[in-house]
């Protein structure tokens, strides 16, 4: 099964709002998600952007993908910058 990050929209029709989440990636958009790790609300000035880093780490150690939205978020955030540095850091372990 390939999991992947990425948004499901909700709210209502001209007012949306996205959940980061970690889902099948044979599943459709806004089917069935696996684990919910944020959320993002774009209709806000700036907009407003919750994640769990944690969460979303533990995915990305398991061989998550993230979507390229997903990815820009998460680099925002600062938790893509952490990933690498971690898998550099087991790199010059082994």
């Amino acid at each position: 099964m390939a999991v992947k990050l990425r948004l499901k929209r909700m709210g209502a029709k001209k007012a949306p709002r996205y959940r980061i989440v970690a889902a099948d990636s044979r599943s459709p958009r806004d089917g069935r998600d696996i684990d919910t790790i944020g959320w993002v609300n774009p209709t806000t000035d700036p907009e407003t952007v919750h994640v769990d880093a944690e969460k979303a780490l533990g995915w990305l150690r398991n061989g998550a993908q993230p979507s390229d939205t997903v990815r820009n978020i998460l680099s925002k955030q600062g938790i893509m910058k952490q990933f690498h540095e971690e898998k550099v850091a087991a790199k010059k372990k082994a």
